[in-house]
């Protein structure tokens, strides 16, 4: 008798668990979904918020591409003396500046784009260092006319920059 009593409640138990089982697994899958649903959304909102400030970023960084190029830097600045040790200084600082400037865009850009936007700063810096060295310079003036007159012969680091950064923005659509 006790084994006929354990049989019946082994056939309630036993339908009953499976039931439990089939149950908890369909509402753990269903729990899922809804929270990758929720996070889907979060992050569709979050991007439709970024788009702008990132879009932002990157034009602000072509300016600052356009703005530290040789040519334009050297022609909105123009000498106050002769002496050209004081103007490439006077250059330098102005490029220094206009990098600080931007130096909070580059948490809306890819770490490559970064990186290549400071190179091409350094780049641009070295290239005025160079030209203040060379035996032909020797005022201010010199200085402006031999990088501006380089410019001809090979292309200027920020070019480099600025293709990368159309790239970036390219790829965000």
């Amino acid at each position: 008798m006790e084994t006929a009593k354990i049989l019946e409640i082994l056939g309630y138990t036993l339908p009953s668990l499976v039931t439990g089982g089939v149950a908890y697994f369909l509402f753990e899958s269903y729990f899922k979904d809804q929270q990758n649903t929720r996070r889907w959304l979060l992050q569709k909102e979050t991007k439709k918020d970024l788009l702008p400030l990132r879009l932002q970023a990157y034009e602000r960084l072509t300016l600052l591409m356009e703005r530290i190029h040789p040519a334009q830097i050297l022609v909105r600045n123009t000498p106050v003396s002769n002496d050209k040790k004081e103007y490439e200084n006077f250059i330098i600082d102005q490029i220094q500046q206009e990098f600080e400037h931007n130096l909070s865009q580059q948490i809306y850009v890819s770490g490559e784009c970064w990186s290549i936007i400071q190179t091409a700063k350094n780049a641009t810096i070295q290239m005025i260092r160079i030209a203040a060295q060379n035996e032909k310079v020797h005022t201010a003036a010199d200085l402006r006319e031999f990088v501006v007159s380089s410019l001809v012969d090979k292309a200027s680091p920020t070019y480099a920059a600025l293709d990368l950064i159309k790239q970036e923005v390219g790829q965000l659509w």
